[in-house]
């Protein structure tokens, strides 16, 4: 990858050794439990998890193809290596990543990348949007008896209010895309002129993205896709958490309550270095299993290392045999849709 990626490597581990030794007197740690743990996972829950994950890859292919529909007819079955080998590269190179998908879809069938990358920031705006509807419709229906009923009930609030601001937000760049631009580049200019013009870059690409959503039909598509795939996320969290039957903190776990698991987890995915973003990620969904449920340390950490192999990792086989069959180099690709994504100003989306 480039000098960049080099550098925040760098520090991302130099910050998590430093965590590592700040915190090493002060968290008691059985390692023979941990393994223990690990020794009496239900392999059954763990492959229910990771067959829900692999389909939400396909709905994924499925709805780019609606996305690109108005521009291009093209296949969903077209579109599943792309999806595969770019999560592959996200996992394996980080977030600096995340371009290798609008980059293959963009070289696969024959459109530009700009218009792919406006797809791609849509395409979040509705991951966005379905997680956070799921989110605040699941904590909503949590029973007032269980401990820390008011952080979910408030969580859900919250998220709710998230997702009203989402849709107006995109009811305004829908209607007057190019106006709200053009205040965001004049405003934020005058403090940074190559972050005004950036935000003002994915105000429009995100305008591009909702025009492509050329009929009522489309919308509806889109969003039953959307909802559908995060509702399949969210059991395969429920999954892997019953994995661990013998620990009565999580295999006793409902749906509605595995949200906040959930949402810790997106929330330490959003800065994914690579492998280290491995530990981070586990670290992250262990705090929150060992907070909000109760968890012994050792259980949850276990858990949290099932989870990254269900929700992240699963997907390197299947994208490192996409990658041999539409002989693509996944390091090769990387570099090359960061590359292309500096030369079109998109290389921060």
């Amino acid at each position: 990858m480039t000098k960049r990626n080099g550098i925040l490597w760098l520090v991302g581990g130099a910050g998590l050794a430093l965590l590592v030794y700040l915190f090493r007197s002060r968290v008691h740690f059985d390692w023979a439990m941990f393994w223990q743990q690990l020794r009496f996972v239900s392999v059954g829950h763990v492959l229910a998890g990771i067959a829900l994950i692999h389909a939400t890859y396909w709905l994924r292919a499925v709805r780019w193809a609606v996305f690109v529909s108005p521009t291009k007819k093209v296949s969903a079955a077209t579109l599943v290596g792309s999806q595969f080998i770019g999560f592959t590269a996200v996992a394996l190179f980080g977030r600096l990543a995340d371009l290798t998908r609008p980059y293959l879809v963009a070289r696969r069938v024959g459109l530009s990348l700009s218009s792919q990358v406006a797809v791609y920031t849509i395409e979040r705006m509705f991951d966005l949007g379905a997680a956070a509807v799921i989110f605040s419709c699941a904590l909503a229906c949590t029973p007032k008896d269980l401990p820390h009923h008011d952080v979910f009930v408030r969580s859900g609030v919250l998220s709710m209010g998230a997702t009203l601001a989402i849709a107006i937000f995109a009811g305004a760049i829908r209607v007057a895309g190019g106006t709200v631009a053009g205040f965001a580049r004049g405003t934020v200019g005058l403090v940074s002129k190559s972050a005004g013009e950036s935000i003002a870059t994915k105000i429009l690409g995100f305008r591009d993205g909702l025009n492509a959503l050329s009929s009522v039909r489309d919308f509806a598509v889109v969003v039953v896709l959307s909802l559908a795939m995060w509702g399949m996320i969210g059991l395969a969290y429920l999954e892997t958490a019953h994995a661990f039957g013998h620990t009565p903190e999580l295999g006793n776990l409902t749906f509605s309550r595995t949200m906040l698991l959930l949402a810790a987890s997106i929330g330490g995915s959003l800065l994914q270095l690579p492998i280290i973003g491995w530990f981070t990620q586990i670290a992250v969904t262990a705090t929150a299993m060992h907070t909000f449920y109760g968890a012994p340390i050792e259980a949850a950490t276990a858990c949290g290392a099932i989870l990254l192999v269900v929700t992240f990792l699963c997907i390197i086989p299947g994208g490192l045999i996409f990658s041999q069959v539409e002989h693509v180099s996944l390091k090769r690709v990387a570099q090359e849709s960061e590359a292309a994504g500096s030369a079109v100003g998109v290389a921060d989306v």
